[in-house]
């Protein structure tokens, strides 16, 4: 059987689906590395919205999917930028997320870590960036979840140097119950983070980060680099103190950079390990038994799609994310809070489709072909 799928010159072409799935089975924790899956919401799609009303969120699905990622091993990192902060998913939304997801954490026995930052605030001075960051805190915190403080927008246009972020993030690491994990978000997932840390010069920016952490290592347990240039998260986490992670972001170099060398490694916080979940699972167990080779074995052959993903405009990649839990069954439907199905153009649904049916991502190889065939009606496109 074959389907015909677009090429991103629009010509039509066959295309043999696999058959059979990769045979991934849940399992225990990892021992090597500390492993977040940043996961997607599903959306409620019956509710009668638009692109700016609050989300509509299947909350059944949504907890359903983080179940899955638990059942694996891997962490979740809740509320981040994978779930739409920022883009359809509001203040209101993430904070009841939040309640929601580390309640069932609890109740599974999952790890979890939560997104705070500042979206209940589109601007303001530095002290109601503060009270809205430590608004978010208390939210967290109180949920009994750990907390990833977020880079902010309000804070990149309030800040007028350096010494704003400094002060903001010691205010508020001087007051985190536990410590938390520090996100360094790039321009390329955001283009309001232009500057961020005080200068758009990044071994400025690097600097201003590193003083914020040597001042408070005991309330730093990790940071999140999210700039998609590998040897500069090498360089940084070289300089990192004793004790504080790095957790990769990179979803474009991770292997690499989560396999380490002779003076270290990285640990993950990927939005790509939501469609990778249980293959990620896999490639991290493997290398806890010290075989680097096995692990990159698995998870280099990963990386063309999670380009491909996150390919610009890279804020995007949210789109393919959910469009691959559509075809892998753990949701109903393709439809995206903010109507942002609409982000990425068919040809990059098909070449999405035919890289994770590749890896054998799908667990029941069929469904995936069947709706993806569904897709194509929708634009035309008869088998």
């Amino acid at each position: 059987m074959t389907i015909r799928l677009p090429d991103s010159g629009g010509v039509l072409r066959a295309y043999e689906p696999r058959q059979e799935p990769l045979a991934l089975t849940p399992s225990a924790p990892f021992t090597s590395r500390v492993v977040y899956s940043a996961a997607h919401v599903v959306a409620g799609p019956f509710a009668d919205v638009s692109p700016d009303s609050p989300a509509a969120v299947d909350w059944d699905a949504t907890l359903a999917f983080r179940r899955h990622l638990w059942s694996h091993g891997l962490g979740v990192a809740e509320a981040m930028d994978t779930a739409q902060r920022g883009m359809g998913l509001d203040w209101a939304g993430a904070a009841e997320l939040i309640r929601r997801s580390a309640a069932e954490a609890k109740s599974v026995g999952g790890r979890i870590a939560c997104g705070v930052g500042t979206d209940q605030i589109a601007s303001g001075s530095l002290a109601e960036v503060r009270a809205a960051y430590e608004e978010q805190l208390a939210v967290v915190e109180e949920s009994g979840a750990q907390a990833i403080l977020m880079a902010s927008r309000a804070l990149c246009a309030a800040a007028r140097g350096p010494e704003d972020y400094v002060e903001v993030y010691g205010h508020l690491l001087r007051q985190a119950a536990e410590p938390v994990v520090l996100h360094w978000l790039g321009p390329m997932f955001d283009p309001a983070l232009e500057g961020y840390w005080g200068s758009s010069d990044l071994d400025a920016a690097t600097d201003t980060f590193l003083e914020v952490i040597a001042a408070h290592p005991d309330k730093v347990d990790g940071i999140k680099v999210s700039l998609l240039d590998a040897q500069r998260e090498i360089d940084l986490r070289r300089r990192l103190p004793d004790g504080v992670r790095c957790y990769t972001g990179d979803d474009f170099n991770y292997p690499e950079l989560i396999a380490g060398d002779e003076q270290g490694f990285s640990h993950a916080l990927l939005g790509i390990f939501d469609p990778l979940g249980p293959l990620a699972a896999e490639a991290v167990r493997v290398l806890d038994t010290g075989n680097v080779a096995g692990f990159r074995e698995l998870l280099d052959p990963t990386v063309e799609l999670s380009r491909h993903l996150f390919q610009t405009p890279t804020r995007f990649y949210k789109t393919g994310v959910v469009f691959l839990a559509w075809l892998a069954g753990h949701q109903a439907h393709f439809t995206m809070v903010g109507g942002l199905q609409s982000a990425r153009s068919l040809p990059h649904f098909a070449r999405a489709y035919e890289l994770a049916d590749g890896l054998g991502l799908f667990p029941d190889p069929k469904l995936a072909e069947e709706r993806m065939k569904n897709l194509l009606a929708l634009y035309g496109v008869t088998q």
